[in-house]
């Protein structure tokens, strides 16, 4: 017995309204990094190169995911006493140079913490090349 079922769609109606979201989303991305780029132009600043502007948000965004990453491992924000006392704590940050596929080296800051567990997972351990991070460090820069 087959039976036909009319009125459905294939695509569920949450997968719907995030797909038009998303679309949403990108021109206000457009608009920002358009922003972005005449702000540096009026300066007198390159957009590539070694101290252009794709370098600049390429680091801020990986600092700022990095910052993010750590504060979801030690369950406590920057400047915040852990609860329960003296737990595992931030100690400082380590510099490290990842090479990007449009921004060239870029210098970052990586967070540590005392005991050593922390481990990163936008820039892992002993990784040195950043595949496709320039895209997503845009688009993370223009959401805010």
């Amino acid at each position: 017995m087959t039976e036909t079922i009319t009125g459905v769609s294939s695509m569920p109606k949450e997968a719907k309204k995030v797909r038009s979201s998303s679309s949403r989303a990108s021109a206000a991305e457009k608009a920002a990094i358009a922003q972005l780029v005449k702000a540096a132009r009026d300066r007198g600043e390159d957009i590539t190169g070694p101290e252009g502007l794709l370098k600049s948000i390429t680091a801020t965004v990986l600092e700022a995911a990095l910052e993010e990453e750590i504060t979801d491992h030690l369950g406590h924000a920057k400047h915040q006493a852990p609860e329960g006392g003296a737990a595992n704590i931030r100690n400082g940050t380590r510099p490290k140079t990842v090479l990007t596929d449009a921004a060239g080296q870029v210098t970052i800051e990586v967070p540590r913490d005392r005991a050593g567990t922390f481990e990163p997972v936008i820039v892992k351990k002993r990784q040195r090349r950043l595949n496709d991070v320039d895209a997503v460090a845009i688009s993370l820069f223009a959401k805010g």
